[in-house]
């Protein structure tokens, strides 16, 4: 192979995805001379299937990667056209932000952000081969067209474009997301560098014109007014330019897939990686659900300024005559015209138990993953994944402690470590109920719990740290205020109440944070009766009710924290020969073998490990301890 020196950097990101991205950013900001790598400029910050950020749980990350010092929340509110915050109805603890995002400007913004970038270079080309030592350890890479960058670290951000094939019914190319080049040449280094691969499949539906639609028949689905966005030094409130759209499949729908189902490469044999279990395509919907009559759609704009509308929840691997038919079927599309039809894509992608809580690979110094080859899918949960990443590479090369988010730290500790220590036989995808400190971990509140944390790294400034102090300040003082003002049991107090449909209250009055913790009521009911109520925005006037109403179960999750702590921040040594501890069982050593944990706490987390096998474990470290050294 031709080779020829192209360049010498700290850090070499290969992939400009949402983990390259963020993996890129965070280390030349923190100081490592950075190459970002990726097969095509123009797919930058691409956002190959759904043209929106945020949702239910990924919100949540997408507020703690701003939180953390990332940039997909900046992104996402300079480009958005509709913003939304779901599961209003629900809980605080699963209250999601989700913005619909103009697709071409959100590429564009990211590009602009990465070639401004101090410390950072762009390139056009393929990697073909890591680079390592006489000690094993990471000295570069080489790309296909033979140029040689030398390096100390790569993170590896190659999404789903490795190994790619995609499939429409029996056209089957060997090719990326949107017609982009795969990258063929990497795998095999990776094999013989010793990675264990595996091969998972996703998918994305047609894209359509939006005048071929007939929005008449469609329930519209606006965005919500008077909320701020993503990023929390934000002032401005969120733009509403665009209406989505509800529909749903019919049973005819179905009949055309059903009789199809013999072309579909999905159920023919063709497709051979594991595919999302949580978004399935329409074909498995109607396969795994044959009771239901119906599926519902939303129809998403692709940007402001296109036609191009997104079919969300009719991801299909069809041909695409086919998903002409069905799509004729839906109300609203009975006279489509198909932009793009879909696709599913099959990609090569890493056990992620091989890798450590920085997301480094155990066995090669100076080597990251992060985003969909570690297995995850998404696009918030990539760049989670990738601000770590960066982060530890440019901590490693410094020589700084490693930078480790807890589960009880929030989505992004908890989505590495549900990688990391349980690993996953299909794309993982973050969702609410994966964390346990979820009341603890809301959207709302991430400034407060990671911005700390952004700073002491060194993606935080000193300003956006003293104003995330000053809103704890006032959500501080105003907490107090409620709980010392009593409102006064006469007439106007009372009629209040009794119109809202509570209860009066006794002689002694009430307090206007007990009033508060009432179900029917909420903090701006209160400006009625608070005898001087204050001039507060609204992301402080939310997260005091929150602790005021939920104030008994978040001390509850905050005792269990602590009776967590000490699992979690009980280490284990590195040297510990598991499948030399008898007092395990065989399941418990050869999976503690394999997995390594790094704490007590890990370990318990670890599947086919039991509480009694930790107990032994802990007698085990005991005696261990107690022999002399």
């Amino acid at each position: 192979m031709l080779d020829f020196f192209a360049g010498q950097y700290d850090i070499v990101v290969v992939g400009a995805g949402h983990a390259g991205i963020e993996a890129a950013l965070a280390a030349a900001r923190l100081g490592s001379r950075t190459l970002c790598l990726c097969t095509s400029l123009e797919g930058i910050g691409n956002l190959p299937c759904n043209p929106s950020i945020g949702g239910t749980a990924k919100g949540q990350l997408v507020r703690e990667i701003d939180a953390l010092g990332g940039e997909m929340a900046r992104a996402a509110d300079a480009t958005c056209l509709q913003f939304r915050m779901l599961n209003r109805g629900k809980g605080p603890a699963v209250y999601s932000p989700r913005a619909q995002s103009d697709r071409m400007g959100y590429r564009a913004y990211m590009r602009k952000v990465l070639e401004h970038c101090d410390n950072l270079d762009l390139a056009q080309g393929e990697c073909g081969e890591i680079l390592t030592d006489d000690s094993g350890a990471v000295c570069g890479i080489r790309t296909v067209g033979g140029g040689r960058y030398d390096c100390r670290a790569v993170v590896l951000c190659t999404g789903t474009f490795l190994g790619t094939k995609t499939f429409t019914g029996e056209v089957v190319r060997s090719m990326g997301p949107d017609g982009m080049y795969a990258a063929d040449s990497l795998t095999p280094c990776l094999e013989k560098l010793g990675l264990q691969l595996r091969r998972f499949k996703t998918g994305t539906p047609a894209r359509v014109s939006g005048k071929s639609l007939d929005f008449s028949k469609m329930t519209p689905q606006p965005g919500d007014d008077g909320e701020l966005g993503f990023a929390f030094d934000r002032t401005e409130e969120a733009v509403n330019v665009v209406t989505c759209w509800l529909t749903y499949t019919t049973e005819e729908t179905h009949e055309i897939i059903r009789g199809s189902l013999h072309r579909s490469p999905l159920y023919c044999g063709e497709i051979v990686g594991t595919g999302p279990r949580y978004c399935p395509s329409i074909e498995d919907k109607v396969v795994r659900f044959p009771e239901k009559g119906r599926h519902q759609l939303f129809l998403e704009p692709c940007g402001g300024d296109t036609d191009e509308y997104y079919v969300q929840g009719m991801s299909s691997s069809l041909p695409e005559d086919v998903q002409r038919s069905f799509l004729r079927t839906i109300p609203g599309l009975e006279q489509v015209h198909i932009l793009r039809p879909g696709y599913a894509i099959e990609y090569d992608c890493i056990d992620p138990l091989q890798l450590d809580h920085t997301l480094h690979y155990r066995d090669i110094p100076g080597l990251w993953c992060a985003g969909q080859l570690c297995g995850s899918s998404g696009y918030e949960e990539a760049a989670g994944q990738g601000l770590v990443a960066g982060i530890n590479a440019a901590r490693w090369l410094q020589g700084k402690p490693p930078f480790v988010l807890k589960r009880r730290d929030g989505y992004i500790g908890t989505l590495i470590d549900d990688l990391v220590t349980r690993g996953t036989n299909e794309p993982y995808r973050m969702m609410t109920s994966r964390s346990e400190y979820r009341l603890i971990c809301r959207q709302d509140n991430a400034d407060s719990r990671l911005m700390p944390l952004g700073h002491e790294v060194g993606l935080i400034s000193d300003v956006r740290l003293a104003a995330m102090e000053q809103r704890q300040e006032q959500i501080r003082a105003e907490v107090q205020r409620l709980q010392k003002t009593v409102a006064p049991p006469n007439d106007k107090t009372n009629d209040f109440l009794t119109a809202h449909g509570t209860s009066p209250i006794a002689l002694r009055g009430a307090s206007l944070a007990d009033l508060l913790r009432r179900p029917e009521l909420c903090y701006d009911d209160l400006a009625e009766i608070d005898p001087a109520p204050p001039s507060l925005p609204r992301p402080v006037t939310e997260q005091v009710e929150i602790e005021i109403k939920y104030e008994g179960y978040i001390r509850r999750q905050l005792k269990d924290i602590e009776e967590q702590r000490r699992l979690e921040d009980s280490p284990l040594p590195p040297d510990i020969d598991y499948l030399s501890i008898r007092t395990l069982r065989t399941e418990a050593r050869q999976k503690l073998q394999a997995v390594r944990p790094e704490t007590l706490g890990q370990a318990g987390r670890i599947s086919g490990v039991s509480p009694a096998d930790v107990g032994a474990l802990m007698v085990y470290l005991s005696h261990r301890e107690e022999q002399p050294k």
